[in-house]
């Protein structure tokens, strides 16, 4: 007798492979955005400005971003393979315009890479604390859109997508 595929493992490999897709996404657009001038030194300056440690919060701005993209991803009903046509634009719009809270919603359960669940719990920390951290989540959250923007104001066409900057970081030479 034959066993049905289980539709909720099924789920759950779609759903990780989604959340790589917009992991890989948050790890590439710091590097991207660096390029431009001053950039690097500008985001490093807000970041000491808030008493915020450089590394952890480029790995916040990291996890906020893959958080904002899944966040897009699921509010389209958008698959891993029909990733690459999400608009940057949306996705700066909910780096801002979305509770923090609600960039949590229908995550995986687990992480297949450890730093991506560590820093999801961060987020999700700081989300829940409320007080200075939740304003840490705002200030990185207008950082972020800074960054897309940026991102789609150098682009050659009108409204990039997510599969646009993928396409950036692979002729930057970034890892994929």
């Amino acid at each position: 007798m034959t066993r049905a595929p289980d539709r909720f493992a099924t789920m759950s490999q779609a759903d990780d492979m989604l959340w790589r897709r917009c992991a890989h996404l948050g790890r590439v657009l710091l590097p991207l955005v660096d390029q431009e001038p001053g950039e690097r030194t500008s985001r490093h300056k807000n970041l000491r400005t808030w008493d915020i440690e450089v590394v952890v919060g480029e790995r916040l701005i990291e996890v906020f971003a893959a958080l904002a993209i899944h966040a897009v991803a699921a509010d389209a009903s958008v698959s891993a393979a029909e990733f690459d046509t999400l608009p940057l634009g949306a996705v700066a719009d909910a780096a801002t315009g979305k509770r923090d809270f609600e960039l949590l919603a229908g995550l995986p359960g687990t992480f297949a890479d450890g730093r991506d669940g560590q820093a999801v719990d961060l987020f999700r920390l700081s989300a829940y604390e409320g007080g200075q951290a939740s304003r840490r989540l705002f200030q990185l959250g207008r950082e972020l859109r800074h960054v897309l923007v940026v991102l789609a104001e150098r682009s050659p066409t009108p409204s990039p997508t997510c599969g646009d900057v993928i396409r950036w970081a692979a002729e930057a030479g970034l890892p994929q």
